[in-house]
């Protein structure tokens, strides 16, 4: 079986750094009263923010959504409302399943005796990444129009109104009183412009060195100016700042998202010969399989990790700590790979329990492939036959990869 495997590996990247960046920014404190309080090791340890550009993700999530959805709608026969009432309901149903047991593991919470403050951090630390959903959403249904968009009037001139919306927003963060609040529309104009560079990657075109360093040196010389301009040097929040580069996004984020997608796009040769070796193929594609599932269960895993061993009653460091020096830092990072084990378990339980569907996958298997998935072929001269389950996965699978299934020259 052959996919487009680079795409699927800066996939892998966007969610490890997304997890792996939550986990290193977000301390759990154990107060006296055996409540757990929210802080960030950035406030105290201003120099880890540059390592914020490395873990903050997002850009290159969106930019690998825009080119999975863009290559399914581009494969699908039929009308385009089917198509996608099936791409929203592989990213919903799995939303549904993580609100639905979070809910019931908050009741068992509440019963047992866990203090209100525990509660309430859980319950934020759960729901703040469904954030993206509005966003995705929005994108996910604008597919089509987009990409008719960019084969229009290129996607240079589709990208300038989201950019001026953000940087109207900025404006207006530094003009409104502290509490003011912004639309939505920024943050989908925001994180378009990565979505918008992956339906025209999808398309065919930023291929070669030349458009990929293009967009690695614009995104890096706007960082430049932007840092120079004043914006924070943290493309995360951080807890105490008057301005956030996240929240909403602002143009250091839009930046950062393009220089990654440019940097991405250098790294894909090597990329590509990389996964052409089993381990990496492999690891690759369960990770893939289980994309969606990571991103929504990786900030409950580390509440209850957390809140269960603090009920020993003694703080441990890098878990129930302050986050206020390096040796906080080098305590968390010993703990992640018991997150990280305790994540992976979850993970399997959710994919292996749903109703029984033929081929073993289940509801829960079938979901998983949300809007995030990338484009799948069958290529029996390179690996032989596909597994069964990656068959049922990508039944709704994109154009063979880097071609064109509608017919326009590349």
């Amino acid at each position: 079986m052959s996919r487009d495997r680079a795409v699927d590996a800066l996939r892998v990247y966007a969610i490890c750094g997304v997890v792996l960046g939550h986990w290193l920014v977000t301390g759990l404190v154990l107060a006296d009263d055996g409540g757990l309080h929210q802080a960030s090791p950035l406030t105290a340890l201003p120099g880890l923010a540059p390592v914020t550009w490395v873990l903050q993700t997002l850009g290159l999530f969106f930019f690998a959504a825009g080119f999975g959805s863009t290559r399914s709608l581009a494969r699908h026969r039929g009308g385009s409302g089917r198509w996608l009432a099936r791409r929203l309901r592989r990213l919903l149903l799995p939303t549904v399943a993580l609100l639905g047991v979070g809910a019931a593991m908050l009741l068992a919470a509440t019963v047992i005796g866990t203090p209100d403050d525990t509660l309430t951090v859980a319950l934020r630390l759960a729901v703040s990444p469904l954030w993206f959903l509005l966003p995705l959403l929005v994108m996910v249904a604008s597919t089509g129009p987009l990409r008719v968009a960019v084969r229009r009037w290129g996607v240079s001139r589709c990208l300038v109104p989201a950019v001026a919306v953000v940087a109207v927003a900025d404006l207006a963060v530094r003009l409104l009183p502290a509490d003011g609040n912004l639309p939505p529309v920024t943050v989908v104009a925001a994180w378009s412009v990565p979505y918008l560079l992956g339906v025209t990657h999808a398309d065919g075109r930023l291929d070669g060195r030349r458009a990929a360093g293009a967009l690695a040196g614009v995104g890096v010389l706007a960082l430049a100016a932007l840092l120079a301009l004043g914006y924070p040097v943290s493309a995360v929040g951080v807890p105490g700042a008057d301005v956030s580069n996240l929240n909403p996004p602002s143009l250091l984020a839009v930046a950062l998202a393009v220089a990654q997608v440019g940097l991405a796009l250098l790294a894909r040769p090597a990329l590509e010969r990389l996964l052409t070796r089993p381990t990496p193929r492999q690891a690759v594609s369960r990770a893939n399989r289980n994309a969606v599932r990571i991103y929504l269960w990786h900030q409950p895993v580390l509440v209850s990790v957390t809140a269960l061993t603090a009920r020993a009653g003694l703080p441990l460091p890098g878990l129930h700590t302050a986050p206020d020096d390096a040796g906080w830092v080098l305590a968390r990072c010993c703990w992640l790979p018991l997150l990280a084990a305790v994540l992976v378990i979850v993970v399997r339980t959710g994919r292996h329990g749903g109703p029984h569907q033929p081929g073993g996958g289940g509801v829960a298997d079938r979901s998983a492939e949300c809007v995030l998935s990338t484009p799948q072929v069958y290529d029996d001269r390179r690996s032989g036959p596909p597994d069964l389950q990656e068959v049922i996965a990508v039944r709704d699978s994109d154009p063979p990869s880097r071609g064109r299934a509608d017919g326009q020259p590349r």
